[in-house]
């Protein structure tokens, strides 16, 4: 893969880990990126392990073109949204390890996978648009409502709350949180049974319980952030 992004395919498993040497930010060459390499787990029939470098699984979206404003920012916003929704509809199980820090976008990837393992540690899980002046857009919040818990939704969307690994498990982020020393295995383990469900059913059943969700982030990207993202 390119700059960002390393692939690997094993047992019917594709990982897919984004390490740019820093905070992984969702610029987009990095989406561009994310997305070749779902086109290849697609192609290879593989389910996804998606993870991030040791430390931070993602910063969310690049904050110098969010800040240029423009276009430029709308395609990026847009891309962002439209690849949450393509792993939320993804033909093959896809994990997501939350191997550090998830801020923003990162965290929005998370809400988009079928199963989320998070490494323990000293880590800030965070939607932080408002605490940085941003509104909230309403693709992150469909996002939020559909799969945090009630008592976390509010507080995570319009307080920015930070949340531990442990925290955001009880919030609806995460569905494990492993210890270093159990974060490789139970990742394996995870894979490995993901790996071995039925493809077809799995692919029907997901579209039949997230179609709603799915045409709700798209239509709130499109309308929100317009064509200029179309990817």
């Amino acid at each position: 893969m390119g700059t960002g992004i390393d692939y690997t395919l094993a047992d019917g498993v594709a990982t897919i880990t984004m390490d740019d040497g820093k905070v992984n930010v969702l610029s987009p060459h990095m989406l561009a990126e994310l997305n070749a390499a779902l086109d290849r787990a697609e192609a290879d029939g593989a389910a996804v392990v998606l993870s991030g470098r040791s430390g931070v699984f993602s910063a969310g979206f690049d904050l110098a073109v969010l800040r240029a404003d423009g276009p430029a920012a709308a395609a990026m916003l847009r891309s962002g949204f439209k690849l949450a929704a393509r792993l939320l509809g993804f033909p093959a199980p896809v994990l997501a390890v939350c191997s550090g820090h998830a801020v923003a976008m990162g965290v929005f990837l998370l809400l988009s996978a079928d199963y989320r393992i998070g490494a323990a540690g000293p880590f800030r899980i965070t939607a932080n648009e408002v605490a940085i002046g941003l509104t909230m857009p309403q693709a992150a919040i469909e996002l939020c409502q559909a799969r945090l818990t009630p008592a976390a939704f509010s507080g995570a969307v319009t307080l920015a709350e930070v949340y531990s690994p442990q925290e955001a498990a009880a919030a609806g982020f995460l569905d494990r949180v492993a210890d270093a020393a159990d974060l490789g295995p139970a990742v394996s383990a995870a894979a490995g049974r993901l790996a071995q469900l039925d493809r077809r059913a799995h692919a029907a059943t997901k579209l039949r319980a997230r179609r709603a969700l799915i045409e709700s982030v798209t239509a709130a990207a499109d309308a929100e952030f317009g064509a200029a993202g179309a990817a």
